[in-house]
């Protein structure tokens, strides 16, 4: 088996887990989670922007990808950041808890 496949082998295996590990995760971060979403609110933007959070993006790349408002994405990342819901030091944004991609489409809370 090639190194590619190995690798998109384990991808596989690493996304079915986070299916089968996703209620455990999310009671652990239920508080977290909870105050996510108040912080996002009803956002389609602030949303798409925290999905891109992953520490692989600067704010100005999600600006671009999400056309989120410069002073709404600042204050959001502001505002996680004081929450503890961030790592790093915000030039990059990372959520600091997992999050399945369709978080913000759940009516779900998690409270």
């Amino acid at each position: 088996m090639a190194q590619d496949d190995q690798t998109e082998l384990l991808r596989e295996i690493r996304d079915l887990l986070r299916i089968i590990a996703e209620p455990a995760i999310a009671e652990r971060d239920r508080k977290q989670r909870s105050e996510l979403r108040r912080l996002v609110g009803k956002s389609v933007s602030k949303a798409n922007s925290v999905l891109l959070m992953d520490g692989g993006r600067t704010q100005a790349e999600i600006l671009r990808e999400t056309g989120v408002n410069q002073g709404d994405l600042s204050t959001l990342v502001k505002k996680l950041s004081a929450d503890k819901l961030l790592s790093g030091d915000g030039k990059k944004p990372r959520l600091a808890i997992p999050i399945p991609a369709d978080f913000f489409e759940t009516e779900t809370t998690d409270e």
